[in-house]
């Protein structure tokens, strides 16, 4: 069992989650402004939606530091 991160570390770990929250918004609204206008460049589609999912990865990873382990 590990310890808690200390209150400096947690705020960090919010810090960036925000800014990767706010990224990702981003990126959905890029993504549906592309679908909006075919023809559109499926490979820069392809790019977009991958570091999308790479963003929520990030995002999931962040929030389980922020959750304390639970003893089930």
């Amino acid at each position: 069992m590990s310890n808690p991160p200390d209150p400096i570390d947690m705020e960090a770990i919010r810090i960036k989650l925000e800014a990767l929250k706010s990224e990702h918004r981003d990126l959905d609204e890029v993504i549906e402004r592309l679908l909006e206008k075919p023809p559109f460049d499926q490979l820069q589609l392809q790019r977009l939606k991958k570091r999308k999912l790479g963003l929520k990865d990030q995002i999931l990873k962040l929030e389980s530091q922020l959750i304390p382990d639970i003893i089930a």
